[in-house]
């Protein structure tokens, strides 16, 4: 009777094991400090409304920077990470000179430092399932570059 509680147990803490491993070799790309040359893509749909980012820095009064994206045809859904992809929700990332710093769950984010210099600010548009939202080919997203002086 113990060694058949042993053997199913062992089988059970393998198949676990066998199941997770998948998912620890795949990865997500979620975490902070990943790029975004290694992440998987979702094509619009022909005759799906085709989402749209427009990313504007604005200078924080006090200090930093405020980030908005203005969006269209697009809904921020933080309900609903990482369920499955539904045409026009999800999220956004943000990638400061090409890094992976957070994923953005509404219009706006404070953004409170900059490294000195040319500083490439970058908002995604991510399914709920975190794969970028892609039309013809290219990765829907906008750019912002911002110069920040050195003190």
């Amino acid at each position: 009777m113990r060694s058949n509680i042993f053997l199913a147990s062992t089988t059970l803490a393998c198949l676990t094991l066998l199941v997770n491993s998948g998912e620890i070799a795949r990865g997500d790309n979620q975490h902070h400090g990943h790029s975004r040359h290694h992440q998987k893509t979702i094509e619009i749909t022909p005759g799906q409304p085709v989402p749209s980012v427009d990313l504007v820095v604005h200078k924080d009064a006090s200090k930093g920077w405020n980030l908005e994206a203005k969006v269209s045809n697009f809904r921020f859904a933080p309900e609903k990470i990482n369920q499955a992809a539904k045409p026009g929700e999800g999220h956004g990332h943000i990638y400061i000179n090409g890094q992976k710093i957070t994923r953005l769950y509404g219009s706006w984010y404070y953004l409170e430092h900059l490294k000195p210099g040319r500083n490439e600010i970058t908002v995604s548009l991510n399914a709920n399932s975190h794969e970028a939202l892609v039309h013809n080919g290219k990765v829907i997203q906008d750019t912002e570059i911002i110069d920040v002086r050195r003190d």
